[in-house]
């Protein structure tokens, strides 16, 4: 019912930037908290950053100063916009977003996540 695709991963130089952004799609009835995860080869899912239906935003201390998140709530989507980039960010970046969605007559609530962009940061 619901789907995310990310886009915007890339081949960057250290000290350059990219931004990515995810759109959800579906019978969405609200989003509630959206967020950026990354997994680096041979590590565990983190969380990068996240961003409430408020727009209250939330980092990992590794990107902070580093990386932006923001959202555009007419377009069901988020963005993160990584600039100063590092080598050690380089990982698959999975968009995240709890959302509020309709199925026939009834509304049920769910976790959804995206199928990944890699992102690789050359030294």
């Amino acid at each position: 019912q619901v789907q995310l695709v990310e886009s915007g991963g890339d081949l960057v130089q250290a000290g350059g930037s990219l931004r990515l952004s995810c759109a959800a799609s579906g019978s969405i009835l609200s989003i509630n908290h959206m967020g950026w995860y990354r997994q680096a080869p041979g590590k565990q899912r983190e969380l990068v950053a996240s961003i409430t239906s408020g727009s209250s935003t939330n980092y990992a201390d590794s990107v902070k100063g580093r990386f932006t998140i923001s959202r555009d709530n007419a377009k069901n989507t988020v963005y993160l916009q990584m600039s100063s980039l590092k080598p050690e960010d380089t990982a698959i970046y999975y968009c995240n977003a709890g959302v509020a969605y309709y199925s026939g007559t009834h509304g049920y609530t769910g976790e959804y996540w995206g199928q990944g962009t890699r992102v690789t940061v050359s030294s």
